[in-house]
């Protein structure tokens, strides 16, 4: 199928955002090279200045079941150079969407499994639907991670609950998830687009540049030393202090008016 009139990956621009909803309600918005493909693509439009975050979403009742088993069993079963290459394409674009210099949000509109939690995962915020349930599930065929949930989910919540749903397979509610740190909010399911909108408004009006700062620090002190964290966030602000946003950001409170901040 011709990129441009494959369809199960939507991208839409709107009130700053690139808002990427998964398009295979029939297969709960199972993973494809399509769909990979296409939520690399819309990583690539979220680079544009114009845009200050991205959110992420299915259509129909699931976020994301993982990848389309289907596919898996056709091409493991055939051609084991052909399922690498499928497993690393996912995996590279899981990492692409983790390192997103723009604040990602995953909006989680219902069921979420295996490669569907390894999206959640590579997210910075989640607002999920009341009904939203979540689940690492490979366990339940046979299957290992392959999209970074053995490494993401310990990280995320904790090496207990990562290994009781890697080991179980079982699914958790939304609320549990926040109560475990996964989840930041939890809406009812008719209010789950309105919440998301709200936070890519909230996000649109701070500094992009800040930002996408602050993202970087985050992530990276995260994998070093306190000290060495420490200074990199010492470096990095003395670097910042240079920049338009914060001399505007002064300004503005100085003179009791809103900023306007540009990136830079």
């Amino acid at each position: 199928m011709d990129a441009k009139s494959d369809t199960s990956t939507l991208v839409e621009v709107r009130h700053g955002a690139v808002w990427i909803t998964l398009n295979r309600p029939a297969a709960l918005n199972s993973l494809t090279p399509a769909i990979v493909a296409g939520i690399d693509a819309a990583l690539d439009r979220a680079m544009e200045d114009d845009v200050k975050a991205v959110v992420l979403t299915g259509s129909g009742r699931a976020f994301c079941a993982g990848a389309d088993l289907k596919f898996v069993r056709e091409t493991s079963g055939g051609d084991e150079a052909a399922m690498a290459t499928f497993l690393d394409t996912v995996l590279a674009m899981m990492n692409r969407l983790e390192k997103c210099p723009r604040p990602v949000i995953a909006a989680v509109n219902g069921i979420t499994v295996a490669g569907g939690l390894e999206l959640v995962l590579c997210c910075d915020l989640v607002v999920a639907a009341r009904s939203a349930r979540l689940a690492d599930g490979h366990i339940n065929f046979g299957l290992l991670p392959g999209g970074g949930s053995s490494v993401r989910l310990p990280r995320k919540i904790g090496p207990t609950r990562a290994k009781y749903l890697l080991y179980t397979g079982d699914f958790m509610s939304a609320e549990a998830l926040a109560a475990a740190g996964l989840v930041n909010e939890v809406v009812d399911d008719a209010e789950l687009m309105p919440a998301v909108e709200r936070l890519v408004a909230k996000l649109s009006e701070k500094s992009p540049l800040v930002l996408r700062r602050v993202k970087a620090l985050v992530d990276d002190g995260l994998e070093q030393p306190v000290p060495t964290a420490l200074r990199l966030e010492l470096l990095a602000s003395e670097l910042h202090a240079g920049s338009h946003d914060m001399q505007e950001g002064l300004a503005a409170f100085e003179e009791k008016r809103k900023p306007t901040f540009i990136g830079r």
